[in-house]
């Protein structure tokens, strides 16, 4: 199934989805040593969002998230792409200067999908592609 979106940031990348229903803030939520989710009290504590489609609401907190972002994908440790509700400037610098595909204007339900879900995101088309029962019920 193809989801229309919005390119942020160009681009085309897929990976397994890592979602959360939570913001980020990528300075003191996210270890830019590690890719690893630092903050106890965020629902994706623990798990590393390298090489994953990351679908969450929106970023949150510091400018100097988008610097994490960075640092996370000069170490290798960057999500493949993001895909966001409505994203905002700071995961929007972050990604664009990162190289990054990020899309947003995506259907509340993409926040149902199913971890795991191999994602394709196409930023230059403006679309999401996701298999067939890919959703949460």
């Amino acid at each position: 199934m193809e989801v229309k979106c919005h390119k942020v940031s160009g681009g085309c990348a897929e990976g397994p989805a890592l979602v959360t229903r939570e913001r980020i803030s990528f300075l003191g939520n996210v270890n830019p040593e590690t890719g690893v989710v630092v903050d106890p009290s965020h629902e994706l504590y623990g798990r590393s969002i390298a090489g994953a489609i990351l679908i969450f609401p929106g970023g949150k907190g510091s400018t100097v998230g988008s610097y994490v972002i960075y640092q996370l994908k000069k170490r290798g440790l960057a999500p493949a792409a993001m895909i966001n509700l409505k994203s905002e400037p700071i995961v929007a610098v972050g990604a664009i200067i990162s190289d990054i595909p990020l899309v947003d204007r995506v259907p509340e339900w993409i926040l149902d999908v199913k971890d795991g879900t191999w994602i394709v995101v196409d930023a230059k088309r403006e679309v999401v592609v996701l298999p067939d029962g890919s959703v949460r019920i």
